[in-house]
């Protein structure tokens, strides 16, 4: 599955930074809907998870195919079926058959040398644990996927609230820019400006709108629902207080991330392989049990033994052979899953503490700054100390860094989606716990 970043192209100049405190709660009321249509409910990015968990149609097939799989032990640990066999001895008389003067009844049964039941019980084992770390990488690539969307959808509504907001500024903008040209102190470009600024932002909400309907789309497919079903405002912030120790998180990911734990249940599936190679050297056997019915001597009750001669012994060499490359294939694969599952885990921790300290930059220095030089800029103009454009472009830089910083706050949940990801584990409750943080 290819994972995306929906949110990239959302305002040009958006960079990866982080949201103030309050900005998430704008989302709800943010964007636009059709007239009459009823308010879909607000998601929450548990029920989010949980609904690509119960409904992905990929993960429902998988979790089939596992189901199937686990009813393979129980088949390859078995016997073969016991053969009933019945036959007769009759002599020719003029192109007519007599009644049988002797009647013969088997019953045998075939037995695998001793282990080699047990043996493929246990390959078959193996390869349906494997497919079940199969599913739960699937599993956690789905749900990755699906926090990624949600936290772009979070990005784009609190941007939509933002523009709102800042309509309401610039509108505010203008009638100042009215009152002051009614007044002679002002020209008519200024009123003309701030409706053309007006306008702009109406069609950059436009933009917003059409990515806000993709996620959409895109979440309802990981829901297995058709890509217009409603949804409502993504309400849920992104965990902010996980600073986990990256040793720990190591050692945990090391043991924890399924392609690790698919990668070591072929290792040994592949030792039992070998084993299984080395054990089919010796005979199968079969006993049976014949009974005799001779009509005019004694009936006679025969035992039977019959044993499998196992000549061609380079086969099994060579299955052995076989076995042990495949057990070092997987060695190597597991190897290098850790050494993946390492190298994601410090890129998404590097990035996530990145977004933290971008998130402490923006609350704390850019976006008190920028409104300061929004509400100077404004008091200059009305005292005529300052132009329109300089206003303007104040009020820009406002929409600016807010913009940023709700994209920002996007990335940070997608980072730390990313940090799960690449632990194999739910981070969420370590967060509420207070484990593995420093």
């Amino acid at each position: 599955m290819k994972r995306s970043v929906w949110f990239g192209g959302v305002l040009a100049g958006a960079a990866v930074v982080a949201v103030s405190g309050g900005l998430w709660a704008q989302a709800a009321g943010g964007a636009d809907e059709p007239a009459g249509a009823p308010a879909a409910a607000n998601l929450t990015l548990d029920r989010a998870v949980q609904d690509a968990m119960r409904s992905n149609a990929q993960l429902q097939s998988m979790k089939a195919k596992l189901e199937a799989m686990r009813e393979r032990p129980t088949q390859a640990g078995s016997l073969p079926n016991p053969m009933f066999t019945y036959s007769g001895m009759d002599a020719p008389d003029g192109g007519k058959w007599p009644d049988t003067n002797e009647k013969r009844f088997m019953l045998q049964q075939e037995f695998p040398w001793f282990g080699k039941r047990a043996l493929r019980k246990g390959i078959a084992a193996k390869d349906a644990e494997g497919m079940r770390q199969e599913l739960d990488s699937m599993t956690r690539e789905v749900v990755t996927m699906v926090k990624e969307s949600y936290y772009g959808l979070f990005a784009v509504q609190s941007v939509i609230a933002i523009t709102w907001d800042e309509e309401a500024v610039i509108r505010r903008m203008e009638k100042i820019a009215e009152t002051m040209y009614a007044t002679g102190e002002r020209t008519q470009v200024d009123v003309l400006k701030a409706q053309t600024e007006i306008t702009m932002l109406k069609q950059k909400r436009l933009e917003l709108l059409a990515q806000e309907s993709m996620l959409k789309a895109k979440l309802n497919t990981f829901f297995n629902r058709r890509a217009d079903c409603p949804l409502g405002a993504a309400v849920t912030p992104p965990a902010t207080g996980f600073n986990g120790d990256l040793e720990t998180l190591f050692a945990l990911a090391a043991t924890n991330r399924p392609e690790v734990r698919a990668a070591q249940a072929q290792i040994e599936r592949y030792r039992l392989e070998g084993k299984l190679m080395a054990k089919e050297s010796m005979p199968d056997y079969k006993l049976g049990l014949e009974y005799r019915d001779i009509a005019n001597g004694d009936n006679m009750l025969m035992f039977t033994v019959g044993v499998e001669l196992p000549l061609r012994t380079s086969k099994y060499r060579a299955g052995i052979r076989e076995a042990e490359k495949m057990r070092a294939s997987s060695q190597a694969a597991r190897e290098g899953a850790e050494r993946q599952s390492a190298l994601d885990l410090q890129d998404a921790s590097f990035k996530l503490q990145t977004a933290r300290r971008s998130l402490d930059l923006y609350r704390t220095e850019l976006i008190p700054q920028a409104e300061a030089r929004f509400k100077a800029s404004e008091a200059g103009y009305r005292t005529g100390k300052v132009d329109f454009m300089d206003l303007l472009e104040s009020q820009r830089f406002l929409l600016s860094v807010r913009v940023m910083a709700a994209m920002a706050m996007g990335a940070l949940g997608m980072e730390f989606a990313r940090l799960e990801r690449a632990v194999g584990a739910d981070l969420t409750s370590n967060v509420k716990a207070g484990e593995m943080v420093k």
